[in-house]
């Protein structure tokens, strides 16, 4: 009876301990590469589906932080990347005129066909965030300029 009873509870507890840990297909690995909500992952980590997160950190790995906007603004040229130009808002202007979407920055088909790579798109975008703060401070100091030239024409 006490083999019978230690029986018992050793699979209840083993059928507990299985129950909370089953994962069949929802994550599966193949050739080293692990994936949840998925049977053929095609990274190291796949997720089929949303991902709940507090941060993610991602490393550059390389690539290069857009600080040669300023660079290039202040010093005339970039060491840290020497073939990157600015736009003039005319140039800007016609480009957009002609593709309907930034320099630089994926059409919504691009988007739509090969997704979306989140270390290179936070560069993009905060390069672009940079031209437009160069822009506005352009832009501002002809205003100051045209105000005092009203000021002077009114005295």
């Amino acid at each position: 009876m006490k083999n019978l009873t230690l029986l018992l509870l050793l699979a209840v507890v083993t059928m507990s301990c299985t129950a909370q840990r089953n994962y069949a297909g929802v994550i599966n690995e193949s050739n080293g590469k692990v994936g949840i909500g998925t049977k053929t992952p095609d990274e190291l980590l796949t997720v089929k589906g949303k991902i709940h997160t507090q941060e993610v950190l991602v490393d550059l790995n390389g690539a290069v932080a857009p600080d040669y906007v300023f660079e290039l603004y202040f010093t005339g040229a970039s060491e840290v990347k020497p073939d990157y130009k600015m736009l003039s808002l005319q140039e800007l202007s016609a480009y957009i005129e002609a593709y309907h979407h930034l320099p630089e920055v994926p059409s919504a088909k691009e988007l739509e066909a090969n997704g979306l790579q989140l270390k290179e798109m936070n560069l993009v975008l905060l390069q672009k965030i940079e031209e437009l703060t160069l822009y506005t401070l352009a832009q501002q100091k002809e205003i100051e300029t045209l105000k005092e030239k009203v000021s002077k024409i009114e005295n």
